[in-house]
């Protein structure tokens, strides 16, 4: 089975990469991990000359890398092997894109635990995970 971990850092998408060690026995065999950091790109000022590409890139893959760290040691000490990537993007519209693109079965990403109401109101990425997505959610509060 193909799961895409999504994961930005929180503990909230931590608890869900301890989820899915916790149950990786569910897996009739050893499930082959997507491990995913998206982040939003920076915003850029019209008439006024931002960062270079270069500089951009180094702060994502810097930022990314931070973001997939405590992921990746809990995947190996579990002994969990794992593909990472970084991606820059609208979070949940890549989620679900990169999802497709790999041919996923199962998208595993810790949920903030707002209320319905609230989530409705806030569009929260897993909210729109749900709503995008193409195969089924696991979200773990």
């Amino acid at each position: 089975m193909k799961i895409l971990l999504a994961v930005d850092g929180s503990k909230n998408s931590l608890d869900a990469v301890a989820s899915l060690i916790a149950h990786v026995s569910w897996f009739r065999e050893p499930p082959s991990v997507h491990l995913l950091t998206v982040h939003l790109p920076a915003p850029t000022v019209g008439g006024f000359g931002g960062p270079s590409k270069k500089v951009l890139e180094k702060y994502y893959r810097e930022e990314g890398e931070q973001n997939l760290a405590k992921a990746k040691k809990l995947l190996d000490k579990a002994r969990i092997p794992h593909q990472d990537t970084i991606l820059v993007g609208k979070v949940a519209e890549t989620v679900c894109w990169f999802a497709s693109d790999k041919k996923v079965e199962l998208i595993c990403m810790g949920s903030r635990g707002l209320g319905a109401a609230a989530g409705l109101v806030m569009g929260s990425v897993a909210t729109k995970v749900l709503h995008f997505a193409t195969v089924p959610v696991l979200l773990v509060k």
